[in-house]
């Protein structure tokens, strides 16, 4: 990773250029070509650093709300568990997190209301076992920004 790809990352992650070319925009404040922006953050993306460039969407103001469920769920049965669920694209998160409750496949939902229900009571059915659902109760906006740029004299 060179300065440039530092100003770079600086540059995405205080505001992505809403405009019908973003990575010229972002370009033309690195004074580099399109492509070159967009093959850096494709390297960034590669090594781990970024890992996705996307909008953060309030649910709420657009009619739809979201839910974080459950499922107790073995080792061996994990995968395949996992891909069900996730062959909703109202699922965006799906890991595992071992825990004492016995619930360890964690995943999100966000959709309509009626929705939500819907697959839900898909997912059960078609897992055949209990599920814990937590609604969401409170919105935390959770805002983070890394200095990225050093200075050379600290």
């Amino acid at each position: 990773m060179d300065e440039i790809d530092l100003r770079l990352l600086s540059l995405v992650q205080e505001g992505f250029p809403l405009t019908p070319k973003p990575f010229e925009n972002l370009g033309e404040l690195l004074s580099l070509e399109e492509k070159e922006v967009i093959e850096r953050l494709d390297g960034l993306q590669k090594e781990g650093l970024v890992r996705r460039i996307g909008p953060i969407l309030d649910l709420r103001r657009l009619g739809r709300s979201g839910i974080l469920a459950a499922l107790q769920v073995s080792p061996e049965e994990a995968d395949g568990l996992a891909e069900f669920v996730n062959q909703y694209q109202e699922v965006s998160h799906n890991y595992l997190r071992p825990n004492e409750s016995g619930y360890n496949m964690w995943f999100t939902i966000s959709a309509t209301e009626e929705r939500i229900q819907e697959v839900l009571e898909e997912i059960r059915k078609g897992i055949g076992r209990k599920m814990l659902v937590l609604p969401t109760g409170r919105i935390f906006k959770i805002g983070v920004k890394f200095d990225i740029m050093c200075d050379e004299e600290e």
